[in-house]
């Protein structure tokens, strides 16, 4: 078995934080300029790609750092509230015991991220956490840390629940399974060609030692 470094997207892919996300999107509506999330129109975004999603809300671009900066701060007051993924928990821990190094690439603040992680004892499990506003440009997040940390394209494998997930890994040439536990829905996941869609948390170890 090879040692991978396995990069983890925070939202939707660890932490189950989608509906805290809409909630809070919706408070911030009127602020913002778009129209609040109905469950119809949530289960609408989900089949959308993340530009797809920019575009049918209309928000300004200019706008959307400001916006990601108003959701962290109040995501923060939820942290305490959250769970992990089911199943989440168990994998990434075994994924640790079999030698392989796991970090964290989000968008989300890198405190609120640590907070989690320590309320729910996973935060010895994780070499690194990078937080930036990335909207499109994970990729040069990835690079960055890469780079940083010389590590070989080959030995990475990105694990996220998001079109631009596996839009920014094929950018950086790495692998990357999509997670349909997540925010976008497995179809819009399976079209955007992943190396792996899988369906739970426990297929992530048998995934990972065969890529």
């Amino acid at each position: 078995m090879t040692q991978k470094v396995i990069i983890f997207d925070f939202d939707g892919t660890i932490a189950d934080t989608v509906d805290a996300l809409v909630s809070i999107a919706n408070r911030l509506a009127k602020e913002f300029g778009y129209v609040q999330i109905t469950p119809e129109e949530l289960a609408l975004l989900r089949n959308l790609t993340s530009r797809e999603i920019i575009n049918y809300s209309g928000i300004s671009l200019f706008k959307i750092p400001f916006l990601v900066k108003k959701v962290k701060e109040e995501l923060k007051n939820k942290i305490p509230e959250l769970e992990p993924i089911p199943g989440m928990k168990e994998a990434l821990t075994l994924l640790k015991t079999e030698g392989h190094r796991l970090g964290i690439i989000t968008s989300n603040s890198k405190d609120n991220v640590t907070e989690f992680l320590t309320i729910n004892e996973l935060n010895n499990l994780f070499e690194f956490i990078y937080s930036g506003v990335t909207i499109f440009g994970k990729t040069t997040i990835i690079n960055n840390l890469l780079r940083q940390k010389q590590i070989g394209t080959e030995e990475v494998i990105y694990v996220g629940d998001e079109t631009r997930d596996i839009e920014a890994s094929k950018k950086a040439n790495i692998k990357v399974i999509a997670v349909t536990w997540g925010f976008n829905s497995p179809e819009v996941l399976a079209k955007q060609n992943p190396n792996f869609l899988i369906h739970h948390p426990s297929e992530l170890v048998e995934v990972i030692n065969v890529s």
